[in-house]
């Protein structure tokens, strides 16, 4: 018998039988569902170990030799006169020699199928010319059981603090496809994760991946996120397809969607489809090149993608919402579909304090190992004054970020300073105040804290004073603090706390201080608690409405998203509407309405205008006008406030009017006031003259040498442009 007969009894003879038959077929069900070679699920399925069949990789590899030595042989001359070699073998085939590469061919991808052996390649012309097999494959782990999350909800009680029932239904729904198993082609589990802001519903997340992936169940610590928001206008199917196929291509075995509230209804359908069926059908076919898909609609090729699959992967929804906004959004047979649903509560105090602790731990650590300072003093007093950042309206966050300060406080102390290495930083707090005492001298860290004092609220206050007249909107300002402070205490006292709507339209002529204000009240409100960021995003029109089709909505969107945190101000808002027709700023009203909705926590939108152009343009959406109930109307200034505001605009440049000047001007003032006060400009009408005044009195100190510089006398004004 030649030694390909010998090769095929080696590998379908009696030694077989070292397998069941059932075993084989149980081996291969597995196979195809979680993938791995014959052999791999073979010895999971069997439980025999690998040395202890035919089946192991030195016999894999001597059969895959054994082809490789007939290949060789085929492609030599035979002997004039000898009998064909390969003529036992084509009898046994019983197929033509024609055929036999191919057979071959086909068998040894059956090898590497079956047996793991990799692909072989040709050593280099000095050698053997003998073909060498590739290290075999990693086996395939032991599968995880139920075994494996013995202990997992008490290990992330140890780093997430506060959440004890959250953290037994998070476990428990990573923990259920190992007790009641998945239908075919689903995924592992579908999870919906929601509760209040800063409760660690993403840090839990992370704590479980990681816990997961050193007891073997997940392949990896990380989590694929795909962030919603992203995909707020129809018409951008590849980007969305290409995002979510490389999240579920990629090794990370939880698949996190956020931001559900923001995303265009069109993309919805697909995460829709993934979480309740396992997989999503796409509109049209792609192909793969170069790891990006390509849409093919009308390809008939073989390798076409037309859906994505979820199976063996974990898909989590988060939000801050619960499953009532989760059905509003994607409906009921969604929620009904999930298989677990988790929500975190709001941290209690003995939980901040909790955290505050490893903070400070944390802290004590890096600015020993980093800065070299040793932090001694009042370890308590400063994991206080950390928690108290949390009743400032900052939440966890604002203690977070309260050591983060701290470590570029004492970062700054080093740079500034010759210290010594392992100098001892001595901690205290002082009326509020934290203060670093370093050889010697003490060094007051508190403006590096943030919402740690008042002086931002205080400097907000001044400005406010100092604003010429706006007496009424003033009061208002004022009674948005007064409001606040009352919820505050509600809260601290366990009652509901109330919520009004921030949202505002300024109506006036131009020049009336409308942006000034707005720019105040983001500080201000910033400085109280009740907006992150503070900042000011001042637009029109030409900001938010695209030049072509598809272009608004993702327009509108990103400075809707600058603006978070602050006060969006639209000056001259009425121009978005243009009538019925005007699709583009209809869509941008449309995108600024959800907006609104979806960031009403930490965003104020100011809309600015004439009265009676913003009393029409609230009728270009239904949701405008209740979004909008604060209409705040800015009265024109008088002759004597634009005669204030003239002398402060001088000081502010360096100079100052002559006496001689204020008379004429104010008569100036409140003739321009009278006779055309929605045109004439207001502050904007004062800053002119100043600066024109500014030019003159240049002109005129030139042939002046004794004149005084800093003075702006009645000369220098041209008042000529009414008739006083």
């Amino acid at each position: 018998m030649d030694k390909f007969e010998n090769m095929m009894n080696d590998i379908f003879g009696a030694k077989q039988s070292h397998y069941t038959a059932e075993e084989i077929d149980e081996a291969r069900k597995r196979q195809k569902k979680h993938g791995g070679t014959l052999m791999e699920n073979l010895v999971i399925v069997s439980g025999k170990g690998m040395q202890s069949s035919i089946y192991d990789f030195e016999a894999a590899e001597h059969i895959e030799d054994t082809i490789s030595s007939l290949m060789d042989d085929r492609k030599k001359p035979a002997a004039s006169k000898e009998k064909d070699p390969f003529a036992d073998l084509n009898a046994i085939l019983q197929k033509n020699a024609d055929d036999l590469d191919a057979q071959i061919a086909a068998l040894n991808q059956n090898l590497k199928n079956d047996f793991g052996v990799g692909a072989r390649e040709k050593k280099s012309s000095e050698g053997t010319g003998r073909q060498t097999a590739a290290a075999p494959e990693k086996p395939v782990l032991p599968a995880a059981t139920a075994e494996n999350f013995r202990g997992v909800e008490d290990a992330l009680k140890r780093v997430i603090f506060g959440q004890d029932a959250f953290l037994k239904k998070l476990t428990v729904a990573f923990k259920r496809p190992y007790v009641l198993k998945e239908e075919d082609g689903h995924a592992k589990n579908t999870i919906f994760v929601h509760g209040p802001e800063d409760t660690g519903r993403h840090a839990a997340l992370n704590a479980m991946a990681s816990e997961l992936y050193v007891r073997g169940v997940l392949r990896s610590d990380k989590i694929a996120v795909i962030d919603l928001s992203l995909y707020t206008a129809a018409g951008n199917d590849n980007v969305f397809l290409q995002d979510l196929y490389s999240a579920l291509q990629s090794k990370a075995d939880i698949l996190l969607f956020e931001n559900y509230e923001a995303c265009h209804i069109s993309y919805l359908a697909y995460v829709s489809e993934l979480f309740t069926t396992g997989s999503c059908r796409l509109s049209s076919r792609y192909v793969l090149q170069n790891g990006q898909l390509i849409s093919v609609p009308n390809s008939f090729a073989s390798e076409a993608i037309s859906s994505f699959s979820a199976a063996d992967k974990y898909l989590v929804m988060i939000s801050l919402k619960g499953a009532d906004g989760l059905a509003s959004a994607l409906g009921a047979p969604f929620v009904n579909a999930l298989g677990d649903i988790a929500a975190t509560d709001k941290l209690d105090e003995e939980s901040y304090k909790k955290i505050s602790a490893v903070k400070w731990n944390e802290l004590k650590q890096k600015v020993q190992t980093e800065l070299r300072f040793i932090l001694t003093g009042d370890e308590a007093g400063v994991q206080d004054a950390a928690v108290s950042m949390t009743g400032k309206g900052a939440g966890l966050a604002g203690m977070l970020n309260f050591y983060v300060k701290m470590l570029k406080a004492l970062a700054g102390l080093r740079l500034e300073n010759d210290y010594d290495m392992d100098a001892e930083a001595e901690l205290s707090i002082r009326d509020g105040r934290v203060i670093a005492a370093v050889a010697g001298e003490e060094t007051d860290l508190l403006d590096q804290l943030p919402g740690g004092y008042t002086g931002a609220l205080e400097q907000v206050k001044a400005e406010l004073e100092n604003i010429v007249g706006l007496t009424e909107i003033k009061k208002y300002v004022y009674s948005l603090e007064e409001y606040y402070s009352v919820q505050k205490r509600r809260r601290e006292q366990g009652l509901k706390a109330g919520e009004v709507n921030k949202h505002m339209i300024f109506t006036g002529s131009p020049g009336t201080g409308k942006t000034t204000i707005a720019r105040i009240i983001s500080r201000y409100l910033k400085a109280i608690g009740v907006l992150s960021g503070g900042q000011l995003v001042e637009v029109t029109r030409a900001d938010l409405v695209g030049r072509y089709v598809g272009h608004t909505a993702p327009l509108t969107t990103q400075v809707l998203n600058s603006a978070i945190g602050g006060v969006l101000f639209i000056d001259e808002a009425y121009s978005l509407y243009r009538g019925k027709d005007d699709s583009f700023g209809l869509e941008a009203i449309d995108t600024l309405v959800k907006g609104i909705e979806d960031n009403r926590d930490n965003l104020i939108v100011i809309l600015a205008g004439y009265s009676n152009e913003m009393a029409e343009f609230l009728t270009a959406n239904s949701g405008l006008k209740s979004r909008f109930p604060n209409i705040i109307d800015f009265p024109n200034y008088t002759g004597e406030e634009l005669l204030e505001i003239a002398k402060i605009t001088a000081k502010s440049k360096g100079y100052q009017i002559d006496e001689g000047a204020l008379a004429p001007l104010l008569k100036y003032f409140e003739t321009v006031q009278m006779i055309r006060p929605d045109t004439a400009g207001n502050g904007r009408l004062v800053r002119n003259k100043i600066e024109d005044a500014i030019l003159n009195q240049s002109r005129r100190v030139v042939a002046e040498p004794e004149a005084d510089l800093s003075m702006l006398e009645s000369r220098d004004f041209d008042l000529s442009d009414v008739n006083g």
